[in-house]
């Protein structure tokens, strides 16, 4: 037994109220049900990770995300966390639970890097130490919509994903439009979660272009294996489209990138774990098509996490690292930090940096 052999694996509730509700096209959330995930390493060094299952993306629930994690202890614990990927290949063949293998692979890799003293965001490689992030406008009113972006911009944050779907098409447009009167100089996004199809997709983009409204990107229009409807739209607009649901694993990004179906990955290290994102980025790259970090209702963990693989690897082209800001209270200490819209993570020393508060 080695100092980096994992001791033992430990799973807490991480519950959080938010402070409005996060609605999608596919529910509502008005509150985080998550999980935190502890490795200890024979040496004492302690590893955190979240577990964050979001019913209305996936249909992965805390319960489920708890049982998977379950499922694996044997798997993990006597381990050498060294060997990360292959825990993490074990764990692939294991689980197709994507919230419990992240969780996992992030308290094994934050573990590894507090023991050596270096920060994810250089583990990664330090491409970058700073990202721009988006803010989400959920679901809802065109007035809500429009008071979230007023209070947001306000606040420096300069580019706005509006959530779209679950609704008539022209309440979209009114919604979409109401965020750029609000902010006329912003970058936009409309993201369906898969909720359109591709004649409902093309026409939105046609009515936004009537009232002058042009987005920087339109994210998941169609259903997740409605790739030959994710292929048309693609085909059929100059914006860029960006696939999420439709991208939930490996095999996934080489039949997007084989087929055309869109230009941008969606990458949410809850999805599928942190070693099938670097190779979902890698055929990225190889295949040209643009790269997004997203991810669910997460805490800062998780996001700081997914800043340091991005700012680590670099060029990422779509920063989508906001949902810590929509939670009431703040159950972690240390991790990234916002400056308006801005996320500065060179003040890691080591690991994520993220720990349970003291208080």
């Amino acid at each position: 037994m080695t100092p980096t052999t994992v001791r033992r694996l430990e799973v807490h509730d991480l519950n959080v109220t938010l402070r409005e509700p996060f609605g999608i096209s596919g529910g509502t959330q008005d509150a985080v049900r998550n999980l935190l995930v502890v490795a200890e390493l024979t040496d004492g060094t302690l590893g955190y990770g979240e577990a964050a299952p979001l019913p209305a993306f996936n249909g992965e629930t805390q319960d489920v995300a708890r049982a998977a994690i379950e499922s694996v202890r044997s798997t993990v614990e006597g381990s050498d966390v060294r060997e990360w990927r292959a825990i993490a290949d074990a764990l692939r063949v294991a689980t197709r639970v994507g919230s419990a293998r992240c969780a996992i692979e992030t308290a094994l890799l934050d573990a590894l890097t507090r023991r050596a003293q270096m920060p994810l965001w250089a583990f990664f490689g330090g491409r970058e130490a700073e990202l721009v992030t988006d803010m989400t406008i959920p679901t809802g009113s065109v007035a809500r919509a429009r008071e979230a972006t007023l209070s947001w911009a306000s606040r420096g944050f300069r580019t706005f994903k509006v959530k779209i779907g679950g609704t008539k098409l022209e309440e979209d447009v009114d919604r979409i439009a109401a965020v750029r009167d609000a902010a006329p100089q912003a970058l936009l996004v409309a993201d369906a979660n898969a909720a359109l199809d591709s004649d409902t997709a093309l026409a939105l983009l046609a009515a936004l272009e009537a009232r002058g409204v042009k987005l920087a990107l339109l994210e998941q229009p169609v259903a997740g294996r409605d790739l030959d409807g994710l292929a048309r739209v693609t085909a059929g607009t100059s914006i860029p489209v960006a696939a999420d649901e439709s991208l939930a694993g490996l095999s996934d990004a080489w039949t997007i990138a084989r087929r055309g179906a869109a230009g941008v990955l969606n990458l949410k290290l809850s999805k599928f774990g942190v070693a099938e994102a670097l190779d979902i980025a890698a055929v990225g790259r190889a295949a040209g098509l643009g790269l997004m970090i997203g991810g669910m209702v997460e805490s800062k963990l998780t996001m700081t996490m997914s800043a340091c693989f991005a700012a680590g690897l670099g060029g990422f082209t779509h920063i989508d690292l906001d949902t810590p800001l929509f939670m009431a209270e703040e159950p972690l200490d240390g991790g990234f930090e916002y400056q308006g819209d801005r996320i500065h993570l060179r003040h890691i020393t080591a690991g994520h940096g993220v720990t349970p508060a003291k208080r």
